[in-house]
């Protein structure tokens, strides 16, 4: 199980206390959907739901940091019991750096997960930077590590799966076979 993780990037991850999450292109596939009354629609994953959920259980908080505007977004962190969900944030990295320094921690242990432009500063700042498989290239060129999934269809769970390795956590999850 644990094979498919280099040594370098389990001690990274190991060190990783918070990590971030883009919305559009990592939590979704980054399509962007409006009716023709301007309301938008996202379709998320549950496998990256339940991730993000188990990251939670197992100690490793977790920050949604979007730069759209979205009542969704909002719903959806909080159905997973996420604390730190911030819309139209435009300062990616100010925003992560705010809410690690909020937690006492040094950037080193931040991991962020993005795809595109708005995500190459914080990604460059971190302790363990994620994109996921159809990432754009700038973010894939920077990326420590490249989920095997796309955004929006389990690589945010892949993520999750790797800090959940990391920690040594992920096998005592296994071993129960259900939600703990």
């Amino acid at each position: 199980m644990h094979s498919n993780y280099s040594p370098d990037l389990l001690a990274r991850a190991a060190r990783i206390r918070l990590i971030g999450f883009d919305v559009d292109g990592t939590l979704t596939d980054g399509r962007l959907q409006f009716d023709d009354h301007g309301h938008e629609s996202k379709t998320f994953h549950s496998q990256d739901g339940m991730g993000m959920v188990l990251l939670r259980e197992s100690g490793i908080e977790t920050a949604i940091v979007t730069a759209r505007v979205s009542n969704l977004v909002e719903l959806r962190g909080k159905s997973l019991g996420v604390r730190h969900i911030h819309t139209h944030e435009r300062r990616k990295l100010a925003r992560m750096q705010a809410i690690a320094a909020e937690m006492g921690m040094g950037m080193d242990e931040v991991a962020f997960m993005g795809d595109d432009l708005p995500d190459l500063a914080t990604l460059r700042a971190v302790g363990l930077s994620i994109a996921p498989a159809d990432a754009h290239p700038w973010v894939l060129a920077e990326a420590n590590w490249i989920t095997p999934r796309k955004g929006g269809r389990g690589a945010a769970r892949d993520a999750c799966d790797l800090l959940l390795a990391a920690h040594g956590k992920l096998d005592a999850i296994l071993a129960l076979g259900e939600h703990p």
